[in-house]
């Protein structure tokens, strides 16, 4: 199966999520809850099949109305509000139609330290919803939050392309932007009973074009604060195999990280594969509490 940009090579079960654990995820972020519930997590087969075309969506609820079905890409934000003068963009992860061009997106890119593919097609779960559906779901409901606080808003890929964009493209928008806060959404293809979201950090790196001295500090803000605010928001805990329940991992080895020179963070906002994961993250009210909970955390960071 295709390499997950999201996806670690060697990722170890780790014991259930404690009340202490999220103590320490939420840091000086205030009003976080150790509360309970389940959450997504990230695995170590990268990837699934592609969704049959005759997958079922799940539905939206009316506890939490669906954005438009294709609302512009970029949008100012309103003319005030407490992110006013402020620019986010959001990365939905990978592309429902990748698999239909194994060939572009298996192309080889620079990622600075290395080169990796243009792109996967992402995990699903076993009813065929897919993380492409699932992600830029999300990223509408995250947009639509930081608009209505004044931010300018900037997604990478709005379903108005055939596959893609490559790693390096989506890194490089980010940065084209001057983007104060980057976020790519993603969720987990792993093993059943890998449970638990987790925000993927940029370690340090230099090499050709990649260079993230300046970004690791502010990223490690960013996603300190999206973890804590994301399990009070959702009730979900930090991932049981990935970060020693922290709800953080440190990464070099991807793309979209490595090529930033901007603060960026991914989230893994779920296993997709695992079934009460899947649950979750083919629900329609839950999608809008884990987009209320990344809205949050950026907010708090653009806040100071």
């Amino acid at each position: 199966m295709p390499y997950d940009e999201s996806v670690p090579p060697t990722p170890h079960r780790r014991p259930l999520f404690a009340a202490a654990a999220l103590a320490a995820v939420c840091l000086s972020v205030a009003g976080c809850a150790a509360g309970g519930g389940s959450g997504g997590a990230q695995g170590s087969s990268g990837t699934s099949a592609p969704p049959s075309k005759g997958a079922r969506v799940p539905e939206q609820t009316s506890a939490s109305p669906a954005p438009s079905a294709k609302p512009s890409k970029s949008a100012p934000g309103r003319a005030s509000g407490p992110l006013s003068g402020k620019t986010v963009v959001i990365d939905p992860g990978h592309n429902p139609d990748n698999h239909l061009h194994t060939r572009e997106i298996n192309r080889q890119v620079d990622i600075g330290t290395t080169h990796k593919e243009c792109d996967t097609t992402g995990t699903s779960t076993a009813s065929g919803y897919a993380e492409a559906q699932f992600t830029l779901d999300v990223s509408h409901r995250l947009r639509t939050l930081l608009q209505a606080q004044g931010a300018k808003v900037v997604l990478t890929y709005d379903n108005d392309r055939p596959y893609g964009p490559c790693i390096d493209e989506r890194a490089r928008i980010g940065n084209d932007a001057k983007a104060d806060a980057v976020v790519s959404v993603h969720a987990d293809g792993s093993a059943v009973g890998n449970r638990g979201f987790h925000v993927i950090l940029p370690a340090p790196v230099t090499g050709g074009a990649a260079d993230t001295s300046k970004i690791v500090e502010p990223s490690r803000d960013l996603g300190t604060r999206i973890a804590g605010l994301f399990a009070r928001d959702t009730g979900s805990a930090p991932s049981n195999y990935v970060g020693d329940n922290t709800g953080l991992d440190v990464r070099k080895d991807l793309g979209g990280l490595n090529l930033s020179t901007v603060p960026k963070v991914f989230i893994e906002c779920g296993n997709m594969r695992d079934p009460k994961d899947a649950a979750l993250l083919t629900s329609a009210s839950w999608r809008q509490k884990a987009a209320q909970g990344i809205a949050d955390g950026i907010s708090s960071y653009l806040q100071g």
